[in-house]
């Protein structure tokens, strides 16, 4: 094997020194290896993404927004989605990371810019959890009414203490559940995104069996899937903020690729698997229930708003009948409770790396010795969801509220510098061939352009106070507040970060730079 400076010949097996040898500052650490396959990786992905959870949450604000064209919202935020999973896959081949945004980024535009990178992500995922939690909680207590047929029992999910507590208890346990490691639940994981995918399918067949047969139902019409039929600009980046939010997740699978099989490139393939059963479960039923439901404000119709923060609790009953009706809550259920375990993996891993690299207090490097985890990093995660959830619900439901609506920012933020890194990183390889120069650079690229739009857009209209719960400070709407405030936050850690560090800062840990090649007979 020989470090080669000029371009590799034809025929030659090309890698990435990162890759294998660790140049560049790149270091391991101490995470359990060879522990997650091609289908756990989907598994994993899947799973946090939450399917049946996003829909119940989102088809009726989605509809709310763009109305007909819903299935065509959803289709576009699947493209960006899918453009920058080829960033993170070609990245993963080069630099295999549980890092991963926030090492990419840091090789690629230095330690600033992948410091705050790393933030967005770890905030976006805490809100995540909290929410995750919150919806769990509200499902467990109406599942328990629905099978018990007590509604004082589904009416305990109102009582502000009996919920918190309910929810600080999904909380500790997925914290403990992560604590041991990620093929702790390996098999329960399997069958709870099993569940949910059957239980899709089966509402969605039922449901298009029987549109037609209510009031307002619709017939398919190829027109829904014509994004550019949206009235508005503003009503379409809505819409597509919802949309990016229910794909988000699926790069967890990236998260654990050095606990993977194939760590250069299995975590890859998985995300792509992940997002291709995502938007065709997420297509399937947007179809299925507005065939059956319409888009009116009455009844059943998904724009009525009484039910669309829950179309599913709303619909169960009239699609599956009251005995199979239960299934879609328990599915709902099984959705947040699986999510919630699943999303501790990506904030307590890139918490690792970033102490790993010095660029977090070294209490976050540490690695259990027996479940070969980041155990104090998942801790440190789940005590900081537990108080966020608390002090908002207690603060204020519309500031809960208001900042779940903020994650659209953050996750275009993250998702938007991770696409340009491949960019950059891989810029001397785009003239190599037509098939570096899509994957590792157009590809990428347009879809950084796009969520950098969304993102443009989104902070524009999160400025007004009518965005969100119709809540402001000041004047100025209370989400762009709460986003933006969220990720100046980071840049005062930064600051803080950079007196206490200033050998990562100074670019002395982990370096910027391009990729030696290395050719192999």
């Amino acid at each position: 094997m020989t470090q080669l400076e000029a371009r590799p010949k034809a025929g030659d097996t090309v890698r990435d020194v990162t890759a294998t040898g660790g140049s560049g500052g790149v270091r391991t650490k101490g995470l359990g290896g060879n522990s997650v396959g091609l289908m756990g990786g989907a598994v994993i992905g899947i799973s946090t993404v939450a399917p049946v959870y996003c829909l119940t949450s989102t088809l009726g604000p989605t509809v709310g927004e763009v109305g007909l064209q819903m299935p065509a919202i959803f289709l576009a935020g699947f493209l960006p989605m899918l453009l920058v999973a080829f960033a993170y896959r070609e990245l993963n081949k080069a630099i295999p990371d549980c890092g991963t945004s926030f090492t990419w980024s840091v090789k690629a535009f230095g330690p600033k810019v992948g410091w705050m990178c790393g933030w967005g992500l770890l905030v976006a995922t805490v809100v995540v959890l909290s929410n995750l939690a919150g919806v769990a909680t509200s499902f467990f207590w109406l599942t328990a009414g629905e099978i018990t047929g007590n509604p004082d029992i589904a009416a305990l999910d109102g009582n502000k203490a009996v919920h918190i507590l309910t929810t600080l208890a999904f909380v500790a346990a997925a914290t403990v559940v992560s604590y041991r490691g990620i093929t702790a639940t390996k098999w329960l994981q399997y069958a709870l995104v099993g569940l949910q995918l059957v239980v899709i399918v089966l509402f969605a067949g039922m449901a298009l069996t029987k549109a037609g047969d209510v009031t307002g139902s619709l017939s398919f019409s190829w027109s829904w899937m014509n994004p550019f039929a949206v009235e508005s600009f503003a009503a379409f980046t809505a819409g597509l903020s919802l949309s990016i939010f229910i794909y988000w997740g699926w790069d967890t699978c990236l998260s654990v690729n050095e606990e993977s099989v194939g760590s250069a490139r299995t975590p890859g393939r998985a995300a792509l698997l992940a997002i291709v059963v995502i938007v065709s479960s997420y297509l399937l039923v947007a179809i299925a229930v507005q065939m059956y439901a319409g888009v009116g404000d009455k009844g059943t119709g998904l724009g009525n708003p009484e039910t669309s923060d829950n179309v599913f609790a709303a619909l169960a009953g009239p699609v599956m009948g009251s005995g199979l009706g239960i299934l879609l809550f328990v599915a709902v259920l099984a959705s947040a409770a699986a999510s919630l375990q699943t999303t501790f993996i990506p904030v307590a891993r890139t918490a690792l790396a970033m102490s790993t690299y010095e660029a977090f207090p070294p209490a976050f490097a540490k690695v259990h010795p027996v479940h070969k985890t980041p155990g104090r990093a998942t801790i440190v995660a789940g005590v900081a969801t537990g108080v966020f959830y608390s002090v908002m619900t207690l603060v204020s439901e519309n500031v809960l509220v208001d900042t779940i609506y903020a994650l659209g920012l953050m996750i275009c933020f993250y998702y938007a510098i991770t696409a340009f890194a491949c960019v950059w990183f891989f810029r001397r390889d785009l003239t190599r061939s037509v098939r570096d120069l899509l994957v590792k650079g157009v590809l990428p690229g347009i879809g950084g352009l796009m969520l950098t739009a969304v993102f443009a857009q989104t902070l524009k209209d999160m400025w007004d106070p009518a965005y969100g719960s119709g809540s402001s400070v000041f004047g100025i709407g209370s989400v762009f507040v709460i986003g933006v405030g969220l990720l100046l936050v980071g840049v005062v850690l930064m600051a803080v970060m950079h007196r206490r560090s200033p050998a990562f800062f100074r670019g002395e840990v982990l370096t910027k730079e391009t990729p030696a090649l290395v050719v192999e007979d």
